[in-house]
């Protein structure tokens, strides 16, 4: 993962080099999305069948929900890696300023700066 310090604290625009942290954080984001889908999909076998049988379904419903969260996370990390290769990341897409440095090495999936999103979860 992105060590937090490997990215700059100032307020300038992202440097080449905060870019490649944040890539490279992106990066094994969507390898461990990838491998926990992965898991959570297995082929079906009986032995597993059996066990799921077994299982309560709150326990299913966690795994269903677990994948369903898994897939919408790879595909914040797979759009973000979209902006960066399209030169968009870093951008609010509501207000079009720059996401706070800050923001980005703690959610470097971020599509809003925090003010926007802060806005857009509290409307309805």
């Amino acid at each position: 993962m992105v060590n937090h310090q490997t990215i700059s604290q100032s307020t300038a625009p992202l440097s080449a080099d905060d870019h490649a942290a944040l890539r490279e954080n992106l990066h094994e984001q969507r390898l461990f999305r990838q491998e926990q889908l992965r898991l959570l999909a297995g082929p079906v076998t009986s032995r597993t069948e059996d066990r799921l049988q077994q299982q309560a379904a709150s326990q299913i419903e966690v795994h269903i929900k677990l994948a369903a969260s898994a897939r919408m996370v790879l595909a914040d990390v797979e759009a973000a890696l979209a902006r960066m290769d399209d030169g968009t990341y870093g951008r609010c897409h509501l207000c079009r300023h720059p996401i706070e440095r800050e923001r980005l090495v703690i959610v470097p999936q971020a599509r809003y700066c925090a003010r926007c999103q802060q806005v857009k979860e509290a409307i309805p």
